[in-house]
């Protein structure tokens, strides 16, 4: 696990100077603080930062192929380079190190931009290729790990982190309107989107090729893409057995480190079956980390606990308390853009437990996209199929009604839902709502925004490759709130405790496996994850399987009522604070009120702009 970096002028008469790569790629030492590396050739760099995982002695970055026409940079893990390398041997390639890095290299010889689609792993890396003159760049098939890229007329530049970015010379800073109504509607931001206008997001499971070619220097192709397609002709036994014997093989492909190894364990199914199958596959305990918190209904630790006893694991706990937000200035620098999802807090304290004894950790990240695990399923599933009233008659009485409710009242907002399309589910995914934001944005601020967010996630959900409305919300997660969010969490927070993070149930042939299960076998009679607690019913305690699903949240909901109602206060009660160029002050200080008064929670949402006002401290 690493960092990387890169320039390109498209002058050719510009020289990249080593010091321009090492202002890029000191700013993530945590990604890579074992080493660096970096290659330049006139207006050609690349850069490199490295967390030693495999080949811990000759593994450094970049690396070149036989004749140094090629170099690569590389962050992640790929499971099957074993399996590729003795492929390629046997092809008369030759190997200087022991690294995956090589693997990716000797691939790209081969079969050029199609060496993506032999790759089984995490990745974002980069190519420069001196017979061709072209960079290829690719990230993977669920964008697992982050490339962000900056294009103009004189430069290409890229970056683990838009921090890199920012270091190089002449990027433009311009804030981008329409990734801050992202924000503020979905608690992150979408698709190609970066809160810098000019700065975007490489998407997952695509390649980008930089040329000099006038007209055509960006070519961005998609080599794979999501396509949940039912099989009704296995049976429910045949599906238990190969969701366990794959399940069971990408895990012991995921445990492959020349470091300490161990797992995150919250006390879910997801982590929870990943423990046990990696107690399968070792002899010696696996060393486990929890987080728990004082209020119970968010305190899994008694689950995790089982576990950690079935399977005899090394078990460590870490309890967090209200004084955790002290945290936010640190984050806000992690993640580098406005993020609205509270547990990078715990995630953050999790990871950096869990470094004091291991370098590489796997979780259970995506079995809800995967299982169709989310709450958020069953109340669609009804509001679409339980509604029987046309839309217009919905927008009409729900809308309307929506309207006239105080704000303060709780529970107001599936009014809103009611009145939508039941096709259009968009809306429900809005953390600030379309009317909200209307009173949350500065009049000035709010002239600028051209366009609904929500609107993008009605279109992936309406062109979903599935007829079927699960495996289509299923999907729809995939794309966005897994991506934008939970993986985006997980990356930043691990990695800023130089934390490698593995992901066993995105491994592409288990996800793969998954799409073609058929939706009732996952929400099966309401109850969600069926057939994926079957499968893993031997392996996990009755009372794992059972209990009510609580996430990783953080209880903000109590502690901005009590311990931070102050904090809270102070800040949002500042009306000179640089949220208000954007935000309302009297709207937002309502909104606290109504929180303190009980009326409905609005812990998120404050969240939200405590957040992008610390984003605006340091960066504007």
């Amino acid at each position: 696990m690493c960092g990387i970096a890169g320039i390109i002028y498209f002058d050719n008469e510009r020289i990249i100077r080593r010091e321009e790569l090492k202002a890029m790629t000191g700013t993530i030492i945590h990604r890579g603080p074992d080493n660096e590396g970096f290659y330049s050739n006139k207006n050609i760099g690349l850069g490199f930062r490295r967390l030693s995982i495999i080949d811990l002695k000759t593994g450094n970055q970049p690396i070149s192929n036989a004749d140094e026409s090629i170099w690569i940079v590389f962050n992640g893990e790929i499971y099957n380079f074993i399996e590729l390398r003795k492929a390629l041997s046997e092809e008369r390639y030759i190997f200087k190190t022991q690294t995956d890095t090589e693997v990716i290299l000797h691939l790209y010889e081969k079969y050029g931009s199609d060496c993506v689609k032999y790759l089984r792993g995490m990745f974002a890396f980069a190519i420069w290729d001196n017979n061709i003159n072209q960079l290829f760049c690719a990230r993977d098939r669920f964008g697992i790990k982050p490339f962000f890229y900056y294009c103009d007329d004189n430069k290409f530049v890229f970056g683990s982190e838009i921090k890199e970015i920012l270091k190089a010379e002449g990027i433009d800073k311009t804030l981008s309107t329409k990734a801050i109504d992202a924000y503020f509607t979905f608690g992150y931001i979408t698709s190609d989107l970066s809160i810098y206008r000019n700065i975007k997001k490489l998407e997952p499971g695509c390649t980008v090729v930089v040329s000099f070619e006038k007209n055509q220097k960006l070519k961005i192709e998609r080599y794979w893409k999501i396509n949940i397609e039912a099989n009704y002709l296995t049976t429910e036994s045949q599906w238990l057995e190969e969701i366990e014997n794959c399940l069971s093989e990408t895990v012991k492909l995921h445990m492959i480190s020349d470091v300490p190894l161990g797992a995150f364990l919250s006390g879910g199914i997801d982590s929870s079956s990943i423990v046990a199958l990696m107690s399968q596959s070792r002899n010696q305990p696996i060393k486990t980390f929890s987080i728990g918190f004082d209020e119970s209904e968010f305190n899994e630790l008694s689950y995790s606990r089982e576990i950690a006893r079935k399977y005899n694991t090394e078990h460590h706990e870490f309890l967090l308390k209200p004084t955790s937000v002290d945290l936010l200035p640190l984050l806000v620098s992690a993640y580098d853009e406005p993020f609205a999802d509270s547990s990078a807090i715990p995630t953050y304290f999790v990871s950096k437990y869990t470094r004091k004894y291991v370098t590489v950790a796997l979780s259970g990240d995506g079995g809800d996209e995967l299982f169709a695990g989310y709450s958020a399923y069953q109340k669609l599933y009804k509001i679409r199929n339980k509604n029987i009233l046309p839309d217009i008659v919905n927008k009409f009485i729900f809308g309307h009604a929506e309207r006239l409710i105080p704000e303060k009242w709780p529970g107001k907002g599936i009014l809103y839902y009611l009145s939508q399309k039941k096709e259009n589910l968009g809306a429900y995914y809005c953390l600030w709502k379309e009317n909200e934001r209307k009173n949350l944005y500065q009049r000035d601020f709010s002239r600028n925004i051209i366009s609904r967010p929500e609107l993008y996630k009605e279109f992936l959900l309406q062109n979903s490759t599935s007829s079927d409305f699960i495996s289509r919300l299923q999907e729809l997660d995939m794309q966005t709130y897994m991506v934008d969010d939970i993986l985006t969490k997980v990356d930043r927070a691990s990695m800023l405790n130089s934390l490698e993070v593995r992901v066993p149930l995105l491994d592409h042939f288990f996800a793969e496996l998954t799409f073609s299960i058929p939706s009732d076998l996952k929400f099966h009679s309401g109850q969600k994850k069926y057939i994926f607690k079957k499968a893993m019913s031997k392996y996990l305690t009755p009372s794992v399987l059972q209990h009510k699903k609580q996430g990783f949240g953080v209880p903000l909901t109590y502690w901005f009522k009590e311990d931070l109602k102050e904090y809270v206060n102070d800040i949002l009660g500042d009306k000179n604070i640089k949220a208000y160029k954007y935000l309302d002050y009297d709207y937002v200080n309502r909104q606290i009120v109504n929180h303190d008064a009980g009326f409905r929670d609005m812990s998120a949402k404050i969240w939200s702009i405590l957040f992008f006002n610390e984003w605006l401290n340091q960066n504007c």
